[in-house]
């Protein structure tokens, strides 16, 4: 993929790349500007002298919390994902059920989820996947809490499912025990209009308004009582913000002023050079 880039970079007047730091050593090279969207964790150690070393590269982050290991680089902006408006539709009458969604990981504490659920009282519905390098963990820490009268664990989901899965959920449980960069699966219940109760990790306080469109919580007690107050939060409003905030035509004007900005810089460039 890199290869066919390279090999037609002057049909572009920009590049934009989402593959982490792979294209740095290319980038340096090529003679069109570019931008850089970075996805993932940036807590690990080893990534501190690579970006020393192309420090210079402009990158935007998924979530201003995603940038605080490494405050340092050529931030250009913070720009949050969106999603198409009409992806998801919105659900005002839902069923009793709590939702978790996503991968059954450590870092994605689903044993919290059930803890929560079943100390509340309500059924929690778990549509996850479980990744090979998380088996074992599946296997001796997951499975036998799925036992539970409470929980109704369904497997993966495809993207189909999504809506009905989330928009007939009281409420979405979002208990992550890492510095979840920005957590897809929080505005896709937002779109359908249910509340999310997430821990206060990584970019959770930035997508989750606390009394508007869910509860942040620290711990397992502070998430059973936010699902005593749930149903006072406006499932509308949730969509509300969801289509303020969160939709794909925002996501792409806020890019498209980045592409400006990079291009006007580089025509100075050449100005100055000529």
């Amino acid at each position: 993929m890199l290869e066919h880039v390279q090999r037609d970079i002057n049909e572009f007047d920009a590049v934009h790349y989402h593959i982490d730091y792979l294209a740095f050593p290319l980038i340096r090279r090529q003679p069109v500007p570019s931008l850089n969207t970075l996805h993932g964790r940036l807590d690990i150690p080893d990534l501190v002298p690579l970006y020393r070393e192309f420090q210079e590269m402009p990158v935007v982050s998924i979530s201003n919390a995603q940038r605080l290991p490494l405050p340092w680089i050529n931030w250009q902006a913070t720009i949050h994902h969106g999603l198409p408006a009409d992806l998801y539709d919105f659900q005002e009458r839902p069923q009793g059920y709590l939702a978790f969604l996503g991968r059954i990981a450590p870092e994605k504490r689903v044993d919290l989820a059930i803890d929560i659920a079943c100390r509340a009282g309500i059924e929690l519905k778990i549509a996850a996947k479980v990744d090979a390098v998380d088996r074992e963990y599946f296997k001796h820490e997951i499975k036998s809490l799925l036992d539970h009268p409470l929980v109704e664990f369904i497997g993966e989901i495809g993207e189909k499912e999504k809506a009905d899965f989330l928009g007939n959920a009281r409420a979405l449980l979002f208990p992550i025990d890492w510095p979840e960069p920005f957590g897809l699966v929080m505005i896709e219940a937002l779109a359908c209009g249910t509340p999310v109760i997430a821990f206060r990790r990584g970019s959770v306080p930035e997508v989750i308004d606390e009394g508007i469109t869910g509860f942040i919580v620290n711990t397992v007690d502070e998430a059973v009582d936010a699902l005593q107050r749930v149903d006072t939060i406006s499932r509308r409003r949730c969509r509300q913000e969801f289509e303020r905030r969160f939709t794909s035509p925002r996501m792409a004007r806020d890019y498209v002023k980045i592409y400006e900005s990079l291009l006007l810089r580089q025509e100075l460039v050449e100005r100055s050079v000529a």
